[in-house]
Order: structure tokens, then sequence, then C-alpha cells
């Protein structure tokens, strides 16, 4: 995470050299002496990367050695360039599974922050579900075990706090996608004080700047941010539209970065996890880590470029 790349280095590492010159925009801003941006988990005050990479869905691919070996160069690609998280769930199919499998004995394997969620009712359920990841994903200790849409969360909890306790993972959380959810969120965050709550956020679905991210930061409360791109729907809003000339006084050069950098420049974002199954993706979202970020004017700027398109 230390290392600092060029934009050949780049391309080396990820075996795309020769799409240097379709890339290049990707990495016209990108300066040899960037380092990706950190934030402080509050409860520990631990450095984590600004960007992750979500595996709903992108990480479902069972024993599919194709698409494995794929997924093996994206989590290259995010490790040589600094990132770390990678949240999955026993939501998400053979997710943790391919996960465990593709770390397992890699030299990145104990660089990576891996987060989990349990996703049942019923103490023993929630055990029985949790000791299956662990085994899923190879791991001994987990980062973060969180509660999937708050599922039976008040059950959940007392382990959880056992866990982190006895030192078997090292924060745990709540989770959810809906913006209906965020009041529930801010009663749990105010009587349980989580470590981490991930929630859905982007440049269009702003809920969470109502009241969510004002408990956030009374509660210390670290963040992760799910649906960035809104399932793609930001993507199709600005297909065959141009990124706003301005924009590149940010290193933001396409419209994933534009997306990351919106939340990215709110301070309470810890970290953003966008979904990827594609190497370039994966390296395009880590460059929106990078560099300058938007203040508060620019923010709305781009806010109202995006919904005037």
């Amino acid at each position: 995470m230390d290392k600092e790349y060029n934009r050949r280095d780049i391309l080396k590492l990820s075996g795309l050299a020769g799409l240097g010159l379709v890339l290049t925009p990707m990495f016209s801003s990108f300066n040899i002496k960037d380092k990706v941006l950190l934030r402080k988990i509050p409860s520990s005050n631990q450095l984590l990367p600004v960007i992750g990479l979500g595996t709903w869905q992108t990480f479902d691919v069972d024993n599919s050695e194709p698409e494995r070996e794929i997924l093996s160069k994206v989590l290259f690609e995010m490790n040589k360039l600094g990132g770390q998280v990678i949240d999955t769930s026993p939501m998400y199919g053979s997710s943790e599974r391919v996960v465990g499998s593709l770390t397992h004995n890699q030299d990145f394997e104990d660089n990576l922050f891996y987060a989990t969620k349990v996703w049942t009712s019923g103490k023993e359920s929630g055990i029985n579900q949790m000791e299956t990841s662990f085994k899923l994903m190879q791991r001994e200790k987990m980062d973060l075990m969180q509660i999937h849409n708050l599922v039976d969360y008040k059950t959940h909890i007392k382990t959880l706090r056992d866990w982190k306790e006895k030192g078997k993972i090292k924060y745990w959380g709540i989770t959810h996608y809906t913006d209906s959810s965020h009041p529930e969120l801010e009663k749990v965050i105010q009587s349980e004080k989580p470590d981490f709550v991930q929630f859905n956020y982007s440049i269009l679905s702003r809920n969470s700047e109502k009241s969510l991210f004002e408990t956030i930061r009374k509660y210390n409360t670290a963040t992760l941010i799910n649906r960035p791109f809104e399932t793609g729907n930001l993507f199709r809003a600005t297909k065959g539209k141009e990124i706003p000339i301005w924009a590149k006084d940010y290193g933001i050069n396409s419209w994933g970065q534009y997306f990351l950098k919106f939340i990215l420049s709110n301070e309470l974002v810890t970290c953003v996890i966008p979904g990827t199954s594609k190497p370039h993706h994966m390296i395009d979202n880590m460059m929106a880590g990078y560099g300058k970020m938007p203040d508060a004017k620019t923010r709305e700027l781009m806010y109202n470029y995006i919904k005037n398109l």
C-alpha cells in the first residue's frame, strides 16, 4: 500500500500494456508520487484505503475457471493500487468460497481487509452461518462481521460483541441498502454503537445526508458505502455524455471516477465498495482514491451537472 506507481507501472502489472492507447485517459492525471487516500476507523484509528470491492453477483462464479482467473486479476489490481477492503456475504451465492480460494496463499492475502455478514435468524443459526463463513473464506479471524440488512440484529449483536472481545473478529457492524432503512440504522447506531455501518449513497441518492451522516459523526462510526453506481443506472444516464472539463482539475477521467469522487469528498465516508468482475474497471475505480478531492462547492456543481443532464 505504500508503493508508488506511474502509468507504465500500472499497465505493466495489470497485463494491459498493449491497451495503452485505450487506457491513456484513465491515467492521464496519475502522479508517480500519489498514494491512495486513507481514512481512519474511528473506534481504533486503523487506516483503510477509501476504495474497496463488493462481491454481490460479481464473485458468484462457483468453479468457473475462466471467470475465477479474471477475478484473480481484479484482486491483484486492487492490491497493487493500495486497496484492501473486500466485502461479501452468505447471501451472495458462492462469493465467500470464491474470495477464500482466490486469496488463500496469495502474497497479498494478509494485506486485505475481509468483511462478511450474518444473514439469518436465531443465535445458533447465526453462529453456525458465521462459522461457515470463516471456513469458506479460509480465515481464522475476520476483520469485520456485519449484520446483513439488520436481520435479527438484537440477537446477533450479543454474539458479535462476545467474538470481538475474544479476538475472533476485529470489528462488527450493521448494513442495509435502502433509503427507508436509514432511520432504523440511526437508532441502532445510537443504542448499540457498532464499529461500522454500511448503507447506500450516491450522487443522486443522498437521503443519508439528511440525518444519518450526522448520527455517524456524533457516534464516531466507520462507513462502508454500497450501491455507489445505483446498480448501473448512473452509467446508463451518462452514456455518450462528456465529462465536464472542470472535473479534470480533480483527476476525474471517467464517469466511474466522477461518481466515486463525489462520494469520497464526504469526509465521513470511510470506504466505498463498488462491485466489479473486470480488472480494468477495478483499476478505474481505484484511481478515484488518488489525487485531489472535490470541495463542498464542487460537490454541488457535480450534483447539479448530473441532475440536469
